[in-house]
C-alpha cells in the first residue's frame, strides 16, 4: 500500500526545487523595467534643461536694442506719423522706457549696425501669416483668445491683412479701409445681399458689420458675436421682438431668427426667406383638411396671410395661438 505524498510540478527548464518561478521571472522583469525607467528620466532631465538653455540664449539680450531714436534717423517719416497711433503707448511701459519700433519689428542692432540690411530686422510685409499673428498677438491674445480658431486665420489672413499700423485709414482699430468696403474686398456674395430691395443699412453706414460678427473669431458659426442668447445679436436693435414671452413660438427659441429671415439682405419685405408668408409658415404647419379656417375654401389661409389672424407671431403675453 502506497502512502499519497505531495507532488512538486517542476515547469519545463525549471531547476529542481524552484517551486514558484513565475514570480522569479516576474520580479526579475519589473527590476528590469525599473531601471529602464530610472536611466530614461535621467537622460530627459539634461535634455529639457538644455532646451531651456537654448531658448534663454535665443531670445534677443537687451543690448540688442537701440530705441525709436535711432529708428528715426532713418525712418523719420514713419515717426514723425506714429504720434498719434495707439501703439505709442507702448514707449509709456516700464517706466517710460519702452521701446515702440522694437516691440514690433524685434531688436535693431543688427540692423543699424549693418547699414539698414532689411534682412536683420523683422518687416511683417515680408513674413509669412503665422509669424505675424504670432508677433501681433504677444500683444492682443487676450483681446483676441479665439482668433486662431477663426475662419479668417484658417483662410490664411494675418493682422495686416486687415490692418495698418503706419498708414491706416480709420482712426479707430487701424482698419486699411473702412467698413464695409474693407469686408467686401473678400466677401463679394455678401455685397450682393446689401443691393437687394430689402436689406439691412450696411452700406448706408447705419450697421456696420462688427455689431453682428466678431471678425476675430468666437465659438459661433460665421463668427457670429457670442451672447446668452444668440437672438440677442438681432433683438438688441429689434427690441419689439425681444420677449421673454408668456407664449413663445417654439421656432424662434430653437432655430433662431434665420428659421424666417435673411439677415443681410432679401428681395422679400422684412427681409424673409420666402416670398409667401403662408409658403414660410407651411414649413411647419401644414393646412389642415377639413377645417374651415385654416382649409380650403373662402377664409382659408390660401386667401389671406396667416400673419392677419396670428399678429403677434415672435411671442405673445395674451394668447398661445398669437392671436391680436
Amino acid at each position: 500500500m502506497h502512502e499519497d505524498v505531495p507532488v512538486t510540478r517542476i515547469s519545463h527548464g525549471a531547476a529542481p526545487g524552484s517551486k514558484r518561478p513565475g514570480l522569479r521571472a516576474f520580479l526579475t522583469l519589473l527590476l528590469g523595467a525599473g531601471m529602464v525607467c530610472a536611466t530614461a528620466l535621467a537622460g530627459s532631465r539634461p535634455a529639457k534643461q538644455a532646451a531651456g538653455a537654448q531658448a534663454k540664449a535665443a531670445a534677443p539680450a537687451a543690448s540688442d536694442y537701440v530705441g525709436s531714436d535711432v529708428c528715426a534717423a532713418c525712418h523719420q517719416s514713419v515717426v514723425d506719423g506714429f504720434a498719434n497711433n495707439p501703439h505709442t503707448k507702448m514707449m509709456l511701459m516700464h517706466g517710460d522706457k519702452g521701446i515702440t519700433c522694437e516691440n514690433c519689428h524685434g531688436p535693431g542692432k543688427a540692423h543699424a549696425e549693418a547699414g539698414g540690411d532689411v534682412s536683420k530686422i523683422f518687416d511683417p510685409a515680408k513674413a509669412t501669416p503665422a509669424q505675424v499673428n504670432a508677433m501681433c498677438l504677444k500683444c492682443h491674445a487676450q483681446t483676441h483668445p479665439n482668433f486662431l480658431r477663426s475662419p479668417h486665420d484658417k483662410a490664411g489672413l494675418s493682422c495686416i491683412s486687415c490692418h495698418s499700423i503706419h498708414d491706416s485709414k480709420t482712426a479707430e482699430y487701424l482698419l486699411k479701409t473702412p467698413q464695409p468696403q474693407l469686408c467686401y474686398q473678400c466677401h463679394g456674395d455678401i455685397k450682393a445681399k446689401f443691393n437687394m430691395p430689402f436689406h439691412h443699412p450696411v452700406n448706408e453706414g447705419v450697421v456696420q458689420c462688427t455689431d453682428c460678427h466678431d471678425v476675430h473669431g468666437t465659438f459661433q458659426n460665421a463668427n457670429l458675436r457670442n451672447t446668452a442668447d444668440q437672438n440677442m445679436i438681432c433683438t438688441k436693435c429689434h427690441t419689439d421682438v425681444r420677449g421673454p414671452f408668456v407664449y413663445e413660438h417654439p421656432p424662434v427659441k430653437a432655430d433662431g431668427c434665420l428659421a424666417c429671415h435673411s439677415p443681410h439682405g432679401s428681395e422679400n419685405a422684412r427681409m424673409l426667406n420666402m416670398p409667401s408668408i403662408n409658403t414660410l409658415c407651411n414649413q411647419c404647419h401644414s393646412p389642415v383638411a377639413g377645417d374651415t379656417v385654416h382649409g380650403m375654401g373662402a377664409g382659408s389661409a390660401e386667401l389671406a396671410p396667416c400673419t392677419s389672424c396670428h399678429t403677434y407671431i415672435h411671442g405673445s403675453n395674451i394668447n398661445a395661438a398669437f392671436l391680436r
